[in-house]
């Protein structure tokens, strides 16, 4: 894939989101350990989690404006500089209020990140590899969050839960210098200032329309991920009879499937059109999450992760560079802005409906809405076909 990159802006970014996605792998791994040692509640726990998606939501809108204004370089530099700043400082804060205004403060600062890093590779993609390109800003996530467990485990073996924090700020602030020196400074002129594009910007309403089926899918994503991350293990243990120590194998099996094949999918979007191939995605999404119900070995429920992580977690990718087509240069770091608010939002209510869900009804009922959520999705981009410009042409 890189060889088909030969701008060195991708691969700076490339750089510093392995490198940050690694600080949060590390610093996620170790969280719970801190929380326990601090005798923070299981309920709280979960508040935290929302005071993150809280965060990531409020300051989207922010970041998008400020993109736009100083450019990507600067607010990328910036955020993950304050990413390493608040993680670094996590083993001084044990109270429970402390640690809520750091977790906010975490999902800000990644909000300003991932909507600066995401409007700097649309910005530069052009229009038959931005699938290929943003599928690469995925891959380089999920090694991260691969590698930052098995560095944490390292970490906290040898020097405790303290420095592994210490080492996430330290990778935190090597990307932050990663773009500071490597990302070109004039990728302001992408959003039009110098680009002969001098209309003033659209009407937020307009962008949000404009992209609506891009915004639903990281809806759908992030409803989808924040459930089962939570509950699936607990379906397995509970319903399925699957050991604890297994569960992990499901969520590798995940990441598996989407660092095998999102590549492969990107292209083929940026091929045949972006949206009919998430449709696709989540329609096979839905019937392995569904199917997932009348499985009762083991292994066939491993397979059924890896497609489902494929064609779920390549939707994400291909919803980013969707709106790269349909989002007007000088919009594009709003657009950002609402895809990732929408995705935060997702974050935000999957946990406690799913949560009721399962109390309620339990898993099987829980799985099924899960289903149904992306079958939603699918019956939208079918409605909202034409938002694809190769849909358009083939018109």
């Amino acid at each position: 894939m890189l060889r088909r990159i030969t701008d060195r802006n991708v691969r700076v970014i490339y750089l510093a989101m392995l490198l940050v996605s690694t600080a949060y792998g590390i610093a996620v791994a170790v969280l719970s350990l801190h929380l326990t040692a601090h005798h923070i509640p299981k309920l709280a726990m979960g508040g935290l989690a929302s005071a993150f998606a809280l965060g990531l939501m409020v300051c989207s809108g922010a970041a998008g404006w400020l993109v736009a204004r100083v450019g990507p370089r600067a607010v990328l530099a910036g955020a993950l500089l304050g990413y390493a700043v608040c993680v670094a400082c996590f083993p001084l804060w044990s109270t429970l209020p402390a640690l809520t205004v750091a977790r906010f403060f975490d999902g800000a600062s990644s909000a300003f990140i991932w909507v600066a890093a995401e409007t700097a590779l649309l910005a530069v993609a052009d229009r038959t590899h931005k699938g290929l390109i943003m599928s690469g800003y995925a891959v380089a996530f999920a090694l991260g969050y691969v590698l930052g467990p098995l560095i944490a485990s390292g970490v906290v073996h040898l020097s405790g839960t303290p420095t592994a924090f210490l080492v996430s700020g330290a990778l935190g602030l090597a990307a932050s210098a990663v773009v500071a020196r490597g990302l070109d400074g004039s990728l302001k002129a992408a959003h039009g200032e110098h680009t002969g594009d001098d209309a003033p910007p659209s009407p937020l309403l307009d962008v949000l329309w404009r992209i609506k089926t891009s915004c639903a899918g990281a809806f759908a994503y992030g409803y989808f991920q924040a459930s089962v991350v939570l509950f699936l293990p607990l379906y397995l243990i509970e319903s399925k009879g699957v050991p604890e120590r297994h569960t992990i194998f499901v969520t590798a099996f995940f990441a598996a499937g989407m660092l095998g094949l999102t590549t492969v999918i990107a292209r083929y979007g940026d091929s045949h059109g972006h949206l009919r191939v998430m449709a696709a995605l989540g329609l096979i999404g839905a019937l392995m999450v569904g199917g997932f119900v009348g499985l009762s070995s083991f292994p066939l429920m491993c397979a059924a992760v890896f497609v489902a992580g494929a064609a779920l977690a390549s939707i994400s990718p291909l919803s980013l560079a969707l709106q790269g087509l349909i989002a007007a240069p000088r919009d594009l770091g709003r657009a950002n802005a609402l895809y990732n608010a929408a995705y935060a939002v997702g974050i935000l209510l999957g946990p406690p409906v799913s949560g009721a869900i399962f109390g309620a009804r339990g898993g099987v009922v829980m799985l099924l809405h899960l289903a149904a959520l992306w079958l939603a999705f699918v019956a939208a981009a079918v409605v909202f076909a034409l938002d694809d410009p190769r849909a358009q042409r083939r018109l």
